[in-house]
């Protein structure tokens, strides 16, 4: 059995005694949440559980009025954007963040792009690295060129190109919000098989769903919601899609 001291008992992140309030409303209220290398976590809870604000206090975009975060056991700061991102933490939202006027290559590199000692953009290594991330992570039809723009994607291939994008910049956990929503069957499918990969790779995956069948048929363990506090933390093994409905229903 592991021990306290084996890496392997650490998780990759953890969230302890989150609790946040706007005025009189207790949005969160002593959270403690885990991430763990290699797996896909689903997120789950009825409107008002307090899903999304978890999910703004790991992305760095809202400040928690009390609790701590850890990486690897080690105590980290991640009180902005740029810190949750160099904690290795990627939010992918419903509308993907992505510039839709831009091109795939450059919504890759936007804010990283590589300049030559006259300031000049390296456009040839930007786009052979562009279709190496293409091939390499996302591997969905249609996207042949990273020179396509984003707004002439389905919104399967966006969510496919910010993905890719995310896990290329070196982001071990994405938090994925609600990102089959508005998607078809078909690239359904394929968001889920990609989440899939990602966590056998080695990067985790916060799965947040309304789409219980979803989160059933992809995630390792589930983490319930209600009012703002933890109902359940069970291991797919230990619970079924039966009792995950009802727990949410019934809190």
């Amino acid at each position: 059995m592991a021990n306290a001291t084996d890496p392997a008992s650490v998780p990759l992140f953890e969230a302890r005694n989150i609790s946040k309030s706007y005025g009189h409303v207790n949005a969160l209220m002593d959270v403690n949440f885990e991430v763990r290398q290699k797996e896909v976590v689903g997120l789950l809870g009825d409107n008002g559980a307090g899903k999304s604000t978890l999910i703004k206090i790991l992305s760095g975009v809202v400040n928690p009025d009390t609790g701590e975060f850890r990486r690897k056991g080690e105590k980290v700061d991640i009180g902005s954007r740029r810190r949750s991102e160099a904690a290795g933490i990627q939010t992918i939202y419903q509308d993907i963040a992505l510039v839709r006027s831009m091109s795939i290559m450059r919504n890759i590199y936007a804010g990283r792009e590589p300049t030559g000692p006259l300031g000049f953009l390296k456009m040839r290594e930007m786009r052979t690295t562009s279709m190496q991330i293409l091939e390499n992570y996302v591997r969905i039809a249609g996207i042949t060129s990273p020179d396509l723009m984003v707004e002439d994607l389905s919104g399967g291939q966006a969510q496919a190109v910010a993905i890719a994008r995310a896990v290329h910049f070196k982001r071990d956990i994405l938090l994925l919000d609600e990102p089959t929503s508005a998607l078809s069957v078909r690239e359904t499918e394929k968001v889920l098989a990609i989440m899939r990969e990602l966590a056998e790779g080695g990067v985790s995956c916060v799965f947040v769903t309304h789409n219980l069948y979803h989160a059933f048929r992809v995630c390792d363990r589930f983490v319930v919601m209600a009012h703002g506090r933890t109902v359940k933390s069970v291991v797919k093994a230990d619970t079924s899609l039966n009792e995950l409905t009802d727990l949410i229903m019934t809190h």
